[in-house]
């Protein structure tokens, strides 16, 4: 065996490049990550009022505050850039109501690791030239196109594979805050090299029987370990150079045996653009669909509840296998992903909220009845339709037949309304979907927060900690 050190894999080298590129992004992809940014900055204040998520915050240490660290959104924390990307990227993440990627995952659990990053370099480059909000929107275009150009062409949270969806956020938040952090393309290879090089979270805690409140949490933990990495990248730590194709040991041979990592096409900012927004209800993406469909049928069906007979879920191929579960579902984790909970609480009462996957309403024993009563079939056009990359429908739909044979129609849907394909009647919505909680968490400065949002030009140019500090209560 040789002890020569040899160049780095190129994968490295390609992403290191394109995160360390300036000019990324079409005007296109600049409007759709200051919604992307102001969508997961509503998420992440709707999830303060879950205690789940609140006992979470904070220092690592109680009372470790540090002096011009990172802010988070919400709260009067000021911390390390590692415990705040931890905060920012679990409260983004934990109602499952932030946006989602075709393939698999959710681009926004990056957004964590950039804040915190670009809020703590503003905050420590006060006389210098900060980064600004802009520069965030860059970054933002960037961390999403690694992501899913890398979903896109793997699967890692597929059985015989295993790992969790959040290696994509290390992925691609490492590359990404490495820069912010003025790191050169050799530090970021070496931050990257790292980032693959770290033990991956198993995709257990999303599956029954041990769904559980980690795979809310998951995201922000992927985010601070990439911000971690960059520092240690930044104060000269080494990197490793085949990290992926290193025989034996490598990531390859190790964790991903099917060969090296499939880039299906350049990175651009084609990711960004087509990003799918989660804005009716807060469930697993790809139950989407039939959350619109059950809630649909609520006014046909809430008076005929003791009349039902059968409950007809038809659905594609992968969401049947990830998110169709039968039995007792004994937590939130569990509920938001199970297809026929989620149809039952939009039959029974015409919305799905947060407050639809607690105690209090799971024990309501009409949704274990109406879920034993729903018939799950896969339609293989919906499959074909998921798998095409030039349609990625995501499509389900709904009948339900009462014991006198009549039935309702059969609503379908293959675009939930937050599909690049329903943009123009979905856009409308995220502004409400982000004006509602800014305003109930912040509001006396909920004004001055929301003419940014709708004044790009001049939220661009802000400086990071300036709008950070808006956030604070």
């Amino acid at each position: 065996m040789s002890s020569s050190r040899p160049a780095p894999d190129q994968l490295l080298v390609d992403i290191a490049k394109y995160a360390g590129q300036s000019g990324v992004g079409t005007a296109a992809a600049r409007q759709l990550a200051h919604y992307c940014l102001f969508d997961a900055l509503g998420c992440a204040l709707r999830a303060l009022d879950v205690p789940d998520c609140t006992r979470l915050l904070g220092p690592w240490v109680p009372g470790a505050n540090i002096r011009d660290g990172a802010r988070v959104p919400g709260t009067r924390f000021e911390l390390d850039p590692v415990k705040a990307a931890f905060d920012i990227g679990c409260m983004i993440r934990w109602l499952d109501f932030n946006d989602s990627w075709a393939t698999g995952g959710h681009p926004s659990d990056t957004i964590g690791g950039i804040l915190a990053v670009a809020d703590y370099v503003a905050r420590r480059r006060p006389s210098a030239t900060p980064p600004t909000m802009g520069d965030v929107l860059t970054a933002i275009i960037k961390a999403y196109e690694i992501f899913g150009v890398i979903s896109e062409g793997n699967t890692f949270d597929r059985p015989g594979v295993g790992l969790d969806s959040v290696i994509l956020v290390k992925i691609a938040a490492t590359p990404v805050v490495t820069h912010l952090l003025g790191g050169t393309q050799d530090q970021i290879v070496n931050a990257l090299s790292n980032a693959f090089a770290d033990g991956q979270s198993l995709n257990l805690y999303r599956k029954v029987p041990n769904a559980g409140t980690r795979k809310s949490w998951a995201a922000g933990d992927a985010a601070s370990r990439a911000v971690r990495l960059a520092l240690l990248a930044k104060q000269g730590e080494m990197g490793y150079p085949t990290a992926l194709s290193a025989e034996t040991w490598g990531f390859y041979a190790v964790l991903c045996r099917e060969g090296p990592l499939v880039v299906p096409r350049p990175f651009t900012s084609h990711v960004v653009e087509n990003i799918q927004f989660k804005i009716s209800y807060p469930t697993q993406r790809h139950a989407q669909t039939a959350a619109e469909c059950a809630v649909e049928l609520h006014p046909l069906v809430a008076d005929r509840l003791d009349q039902i007979d059968r409950i007809t879920l038809t659905t594609h191929e992968l969401a049947k296998k990830m998110i169709s579960v039968s039995g007792p579902l004994h937590t939130v984790a569990a509920r938001d992903h199970c297809l026929e909970y989620v149809v039952a609480v939009g039959l029974l009462h015409g919305d799905i909220t947060r407050r639809s996957y607690g105690d209090k309403c799971a024990a309501d024993p009409r949704i274990d009845a109406l879920r034993a009563k729903m018939i799950v079939e896969v339609d293989d056009e919906y499959t074909q339709g998921y798998y095409d990359p030039t349609r990625r429908s995501n499509a389900n739909a709904v009948r339900v037949t009462f014991r006198d044979g009549s039935a309702t129609p059969k609503i379908e849907l293959k675009y939930a309304i937050g599909d690049p394909k329903r943009r123009e009647e979905g856009l409308p919505l995220v502004v409400k979907k982000i004006e509602n909680p800014i305003v109930q968490r912040l509001p006396h400065r909920a004004q001055a927060i929301l003419q940014l949002f709708h004044d790009p030009a001049r939220f661009a140019a802000m400086r990071v900690n300036d709008f950070m500090d808006l956030l604070v209560v």
